[in-house]
């Protein structure tokens, strides 16, 4: 079981932000920037590309309004999408605020936020997303 599966079936706490039959999506801990969200589906595959069809094509429609919720609420020119995977071996795609290229430079230092910080962009994101 991956550390993305003990997240989603709740034996490791998060910062969910949404969720439905499919898809879970929650806050790095150690993010870029704040509003750095990961979106991973329920079933354990290593590889984006492995995923059945029908989660590839999913993916993308469960992230768009989360990715809308993030642009709304953070300092950013838009919601850049990055697949990089080769930390936790569960497919998944990172959502973040960026201003340019450099943004998603996944060797940047990352920050490290307090529990009321990270509560704040959960908070903002769910929030807007009420709206959608």
């Amino acid at each position: 079981m991956t550390i993305f599966s003990k997240i989603i079936t709740g034996q490791i706490p998060s910062y969910k932000i949404a969720e439905n039959d499919h898809f879970f999506a929650f806050l790095d801990i150690f993010p870029l920037v704040k509003g750095h969200v990961l979106v991973v589906p329920k079933i354990e595959v290593d590889k984006l590309f492995d995923l059945p069809d029908a989660y590839l094509a999913q993916i993308l429609l469960f992230a768009k309004p989360i990715a809308k919720a993030i642009e709304n609420n953070f300092s950013c020119n838009r919601c850049g999408i990055s697949v990089v995977g080769l930390e936790v071996p569960h497919a998944h795609i990172h959502l973040i605020p960026i201003n340019n290229a450099d943004d998603l430079n996944f060797n940047r230092p990352k920050l490290k936020l307090s529990a009321d910080e990270l509560k704040e962009v959960q908070e903002k994101i769910t929030n807007a997303l009420q709206a959608f």
